[in-house]
């Protein structure tokens, strides 16, 4: 199975190498990544990382400027694509057909294949540009994924808050995993 992740400037770097993190314990699980330059900032702001540890996660990297990568063609089979997290910008390219970059022409190509496609929006407020760029995306099939924070487990901290996140977005996949309780109705 292979999986393109991608990491864009918007807040919450920490879902993007979390995940990559995650599928790297996962063997049938292929990760292809792909970091803007803006989401290099985010990961040394956010996590004091730099672009060279997160590329070590994966097991592929793209330059987000080699639009004639593989990855850029409907001929590679994928499951899909995960954007964590998915910048207002990333989002209206995708939602525009912009294939401008490897990351907007990546998405595009999971679309047009009927390939699943998540975005993992950050920002807040909304404006109606994002919610009209959110609603064309889901229009073509894609899922707007906002990471937002589930209480019902009682989160003890930062980490069970993303893990939970990602457990949901992996369950689109059908991938296995343990990063939180599953809900089993009130009082259990």
């Amino acid at each position: 199975m292979r999986l393109i992740v991608a990491i864009t400037g918007a807040t919450g770097a920490i879902y993007g190498v979390r995940l990559l993190q995650v599928l790297r314990e996962a063997p049938e699980v292929e990760t292809h990544l792909l970091v803007s330059d803006a989401g290099v900032l985010n990961l040394h702001q956010e996590l004091d990382m730099g672009r060279k540890e997160v590329e070590a996660l994966a097991d592929v990297v793209h330059n987000v400027r080699d639009v004639g990568a593989a990855i850029a063609s409907g001929s590679f089979q994928s499951e899909g694509m995960i954007v964590a997290p998915c910048s207002m910008k990333t989002l209206a390219a995708i939602a525009h057909g912009l294939s401008d970059n490897l990351i907007t022409r990546a998405a595009d190509v999971v679309l047009k294949e009927r390939r699943r496609l998540v975005l993992m929006v950050r920002e807040t407020p909304f404006n109606l540009a994002h919610l009209r760029n959110m609603t064309a995306v889901t229009e073509m099939g894609g899922i707007v994924f906002p990471p937002l924070p589930a209480f019902y487990h009682r989160p003890q901290n930062i980490a069970e808050m993303v893990d939970h996140t990602l457990g949901r977005v992996l369950d689109l996949y059908g991938l296995a995993h343990h990063l939180a309780p599953r809900w089993r109705g009130m009082g259990e």
